[in-house]
């Protein structure tokens, strides 16, 4: 299959083209940046202005590009973050139009942000949009790319939780804080975290561009969300150092700004669609998941449990009163 890939010299971009090439699949590397050599892709085309872009000949397209959204959000940073990634979506679907043989199937990446703080309640695909700038440009983004279906193409919004890799992501960082015992849970660390190995994310993206019958939105996460502090205690434990630095959700939002949305708000997402149709994951445990990244013998696969049911004993705040989330 030839896949063509947008954000392909990103984290997930990168990952994504090494899974292929393991696979046999040839990639079309979309990049802004044509000067960068991209290791492992079958060919290179420019991405710096959406709107020429050159579809001819793919038979798949995964668009993952978009501003980082990691750092403090400044008003300009939120405009970029939003325009960054409604603009390319628009601009492709206009090329899909523009195309005489289209790709069958475009696959465009959302994020969980968009079912906003939600405290303890389990999230599906069918669960509402919540409230927040995240949520907002995550529905809206949806949006854009839905209009793909307009020309027969195949439309799946894969949403993003937080994705955990060695090469990128937030996990070296916390790798970094940790082994320097400054590590430590964000606010009280009651609020849910929806996470996903990035070889298990590869894997669902080639699943459902091989399998016609997936289409609309999908939770692209691991079967086992954790609250906040066991996320935390489950990497300390790896790394053998103590977790004794709590960040306040105040002192968050002091240093991030809105971007602290992004940690504190809870999220407690279940991947229906993935798990009904038998999709079997590598990593379903957070702790397999990160030994595997750590390189410790700890990594082998195990089998994923069902979900935890929530309690009324340990409710979860909304972030807004309580400064906690996800």
């Amino acid at each position: 299959m030839r896949i063509g890939v947008t954000g392909a010299s990103g984290f997930v971009g990168g990952a994504l083209i090494r899974n292929a090439e393991a696979q046999g699949h040839k990639i079309v590397a979309f990049t802004r940046h044509m000067h960068r050599r991209i290791p492992g892709v079958w060919d290179v085309r420019d991405f710096s202005d959406p709107s020429r872009i050159d579809l001819k000949g793919i038979d798949a397209l995964v668009h993952l590009a978009g501003e980082p959204i990691l750092g403090p959000w400044s008003e300009k940073k939120k405009r970029e973050i939003r325009e960054s990634r409604l603009s390319s979506t628009r601009q492709i679907v206009k090329a899909l139009n523009n195309t005489r043989r289209r790709p069958s199937v475009f696959v465009c990446a959302s994020a969980v942000g968009l079912y906003g703080d939600r405290g303890n309640e389990i999230l599906e695909e069918e669960s509402d949009p919540g409230f927040g700038f995240l949520a907002e440009v995550a529905r809206d983004w949806e949006s854009e790319a839905w209009q793909a279906t307009k020309t027969g193409v195949r439309v799946v919004s894969a949403r993003f939780p937080m994705v955990l890799g060695s090469r990128g992501g937030a996990m070296p960082l916390l790798t970094k804080l940790f082994r320097k015992c400054l590590g430590g849970k964000l606010g009280n660390g009651k609020q849910w975290m929806s996470w996903v190995h990035v070889d298990d994310l590869c894997k669902m993206i080639f699943h459902v561009l091989e399998n016609e019958d997936y289409q609309g939105p999908i939770n692209f996460t691991a079967p086992n969300p954790v609250r906040n502090a066991e996320f935390t205690r489950t990497l300390a434990r790896l790394l053998k150092r103590p977790a004794l630095l709590p960040a306040p959700a105040a002192m968050i939002r002091m240093v991030v700004g809105d971007m602290a949305d992004m940690l504190l708000f809870s999220q407690r997402v279940e991947p229906t669609v993935l798990r009904t149709t038998g999709y079997q994951w590598l990593y379903p445990e957070l702790k397999g998941a990160m030994a595997n990244l750590l390189e410790f013998p700890a990594a082998s696969p195990e089998p994923a449990k069902a979900p935890e049911k929530a309690t009324d004993e340990e409710p979860v705040p909304a972030a807004k009163e309580s400064g906690t989330g996800n």
